[in-house]
């Protein structure tokens, strides 16, 4: 089995007295799907949040390839190669499809200055390697008819596609997808389990958070549940489908 390349070790952060996350462990390992499941309030965005260094954890710590990265701002995070979507949709909407994508291939950049202001024949060539990699991201989430429409004019269901081309322009290693499916339509929800089934194949870690429980356990390795930030069960999909505390934790306890 192939080392970790995320991992949590006894995380938590609080706010006030509520303990939002608490005593989380978990590991990514390249080419595997781990998604983490509970109800509204479970404390699963805030996780993502202290791996992505949005938020930094009060106990336990996040490693990278083994190196601890706790409290890392969230730059250097996606610099070291983990990237992210939002459940709410944070792109630029007066922007370009393209040109969306093509920000975040900024850190990427090795060029002086002079070379941007002068335009190089560096930054020329800096340049055309970014639209053909922007391009062929577009195409690879079925957007590259759409490179020049503003993001703001493009279908919830695009956007979607949209944010994650953008995050995969960051070239991670580890990708987490916050409610990917959010709002769609069983043919988008479709398209989109089609699409992580493609994003596995590049042997990316990929961590989902998502309530959409047909495309959970039909793509996930393993489930992690989360119930008032603490972890109630983790394990394959058919051994969370049946678990009495998890199906308490959804239904409650008269289920």
């Amino acid at each position: 089995m192939s080392a970790p390349l995320l991992a949590a070790r006894g995380l938590g952060k609080s706010f006030g007295g509520l303990k939002a996350v608490d005593d989380i462990n978990l590991e990514a390992r390249p080419g595997s799907l781990l998604s983490v499941i509970g109800p509204n309030g479970a404390g699963k965005t805030t996780l993502f949040n202290c791996l992505t260094g949005i938020y930094r954890p009060e106990r336990g710590r996040v490693e990278f390839n083994g190196r601890n990265i706790t409290g890392a701002p969230p730059h250097r995070v996606c610099h070291l190669g983990i990237a992210r979507t939002f459940q709410n949709i944070r792109l630029f909407p007066e922007m370009s499809a393209l040109d969306n994508v093509l920000v975040a291939q900024f850190h990427h950049s090795t060029l002086a200055p002079w070379d941007i202001i002068l335009r190089t024949p560096g930054f020329r060539r800096c340049e055309r390697e970014h639209l053909a990699e922007a391009m062929e991201l577009l195409e690879w989430v079925g957007l590259a008819g759409k490179a020049e429409a503003q993001a703001r004019d493009l279908s919830y269901g695009l956007q979607r596609r949209l944010e994650i081309a953008r995050a995969l322009a960051a070239r991670p290693r580890v990708l987490l997808l916050d409610e990917p499916c959010a709002g769609m339509n069983p043919a988008e929800v479709n398209g989109i389990i089609e699409l992580i089934a493609t994003l596995r194949r590049r042997e990316l870690a990929i961590l989902l958070i998502e309530h959409h429980m047909k495309v959970v356990m039909e793509i996930s390795d393993r489930i992690l549940v989360l119930d008032h930030g603490v972890a109630l069960a983790e394990g394959e999909p058919a051994a969370i489908r049946s678990n009495p505390e998890v199906i308490r934790a959804y239904l409650g306890s008269e289920a």
